[in-house]
């Protein structure tokens, strides 16, 4: 009998070895090791404590043959213990005391710490439902099992927080806003994040293993060194050194073919000094490319538009301070009325240029007050009426229109930008303002018989600076009137849209006002 034992052992010892090796999952290794422990001393039931992560208390990690029951009253006791504290012979008593008045049978019990680099990870216990006591030989038998079983355990524990640690870093991977490839030192794609999938038009599946030549293709000379112009001069020469690029990446069949982009290259180096991969980082420049674009746009319309009243006013000015001429009076009073318009004209684009500040800066004070609408349209189409004998204007408003809260200057703003825009851009006609009632808001309307709005540009009309390429030929302006009418409209509450069902009539603008 004790040889065939003695083999038994030493099979068991072997088994734990090749778990040792084999298995990772943590779970499953404490129930085979539980299992080969509670064979090897003839054991009817047991229980693996690890400690628990981030404390010094115990927890239950693996159990055989202990009631569910116990196992739920047995978990509060081992998280108080600490493991400097950890006492087997007194716990063993106070686990027999339980099972003897449970009836379970366990009468004896023994348990070894699971040490291993220095420090105490573990504690295995093996009960029995005989009372004999655990013999030297089998402590010292569970002490060699345990010394292998530590390490098996502290691998796995590794494994599990490498797994961990990769799962966290790809949920940080694909939650980022910018676009991210990693390549390897031959440049081919190992992956890619969420966002450059979305970017560029392909999956992560569809790229890997694609070289990075094949995907990142420019639609022109970027500005910058591209990677392989860069890798041919030398880079990297040490982990710090970065490489920007920037222009724009062709994509996989999307619309539109291309995307601006702004790329940096982060390289990563072995112990030797040598390249083992490549972080790409792909940011969207499209927003910072428009503010460029918006920024060279007010540049340049501010500055004509600027520039031709200050020329105008000083030029006739400056022809009326000559002291070889002398000037007939209607010259003179022609001259300052051409002089007041200009000013006035110049005022009214700086308030314009102020309001837009204004509105970057956290949006327009409102001044509110009762304002009857259809009281302050028949008052601008009065006075409208007056600067053009082309057009025929009208405020078409039902009896008892309603009174509003509102600022009457910003609404006022609103409706004199509506009609001047009607009148500037239809050759004549008539121009009407229109006022409706519905349940919960107000809307008014201003429409005249010109060429309408190009579908190509309603998308566009009440962006910052915008001018249609007709409008820009044809009259002068700096792009902000619709939008500052809409930033007020909406300041109100209400909004403004371009209104398509005109029947080809020309233009329809419609604002609400909430009643």
């Amino acid at each position: 009998m004790l040889p065939d034992f003695r083999v038994r052992q030493r099979d068991y010892l072997l088994e734990i070895a090749r778990a040792l090796t084999q298995e990772l999952d943590q779970q499953k290794l404490l129930a085979r090791i539980l299992r080969i422990s509670i064979e090897m001393l003839a054991g009817q039931a047991g229980l693996i404590a690890l400690r628990e992560q981030g404390s010094e208390g115990w927890r239950v990690a693996s159990a055989h043959g202990i009631p569910p029951a116990f196992l739920r009253y047995l978990e509060p006791l081992l998280a108080e213990e600490s493991a400097a504290e950890l006492n087997v012979e007194e716990l063993n008593r106070m686990l027999k005391e339980l099972t003897y008045t449970a009836s379970m049978g366990l009468l004896s019990g023994t348990g070894i710490q699971l040490v291993t680099h220095g420090q105490v990870i573990g504690v295995i216990f093996i009960f029995r439902s005989y009372p004999d006591l655990f013999s030297a030989n089998d402590r010292q038998l569970l002490q060699s099992f345990a010394d292998q079983a530590a390490i098996a355990v502290y691998n796995a524990q590794l494994y599990t927080q490498v797994s961990y640690e990769k799962q966290r870093l790809d949920a940080l991977i694909d939650s980022a806003a910018d676009g991210i490839l990693i390549l390897n030192a031959d440049h081919t794609i190992e992956r890619v994040n969420d966002a450059f999938e979305r970017i560029y038009g392909k999956t992560d599946t569809e790229l890997r293993g694609l070289r990075h030549e094949d995907v990142v293709r420019w639609e022109r000379k970027p500005e910058g060194h591209t990677l392989e112009e860069a890798e041919a001069n030398g880079w990297p020469l040490s982990p710090q050194a970065h490489l920007y690029v920037e222009g724009d990446l062709q994509r996989a069949d999307e619309t539109p073919p291309y995307i601006p982009v702004g790329i940096t290259y982060a390289p990563l180096l072995d112990h030797e000094g040598r390249l083992k991969n490549v972080i790409v980082t792909v940011r969207d420049i499209t927003h910072f490319r428009t503010a460029d674009e918006m920024k060279a746009t007010f540049i340049s319309i501010v500055s004509h538009e600027l520039k031709t009243p200050v020329a105008l006013i000083k030029g006739y000015a400056s022809t009326l301070r000559r002291d070889d001429a002398r000037w007939d009076k209607h010259i003179i009073q022609d001259s300052l009325t051409v002089i007041e318009e200009e000013a006035d004209r110049l005022t009214s684009m700086i308030e314009d240029l102020l309001d837009a500040s204004r509105l970057q800066a956290g949006g327009l004070s409102l001044k509110r007050t009762d304002i009857s609408l259809n009281l302050l349209a028949q008052r601008l189409a009065e006075r409208f009426a007056t600067q053009t004998k082309k057009h025929t204007l009208t405020a078409d408003f039902p009896e008892g229109f309603p009174v509003i809260l509102a600022d009457e200057d910003r609404i006022e703003q609103v409706l004199s930008n509506l009609v001047s825009n009607a009148i500037k851009y239809a050759p004549g006609g008539e121009i009407k303002v229109i006022g409706k009632v519905h349940p919960d808001q107000l809307v008014v309307c201003v429409q005249d018989e010109g060429p309408g709005i190009d579908p190509h540009d309603m998308p566009h009309i009440f962006d910052r600076f915008y001018r249609a390429d007709k409008a820009a030929r044809k009259t002068k302006g700096a792009g902000l009137g619709l939008y500052l009418a809409r930033a007020i409209i909406e300041a109100h509450g209400g909004r403004m849209w371009v209104d398509p069902q005109n029947n080809g009539k020309g233009a329809r603008i419609c604002f609400s006002l909430p009643r």
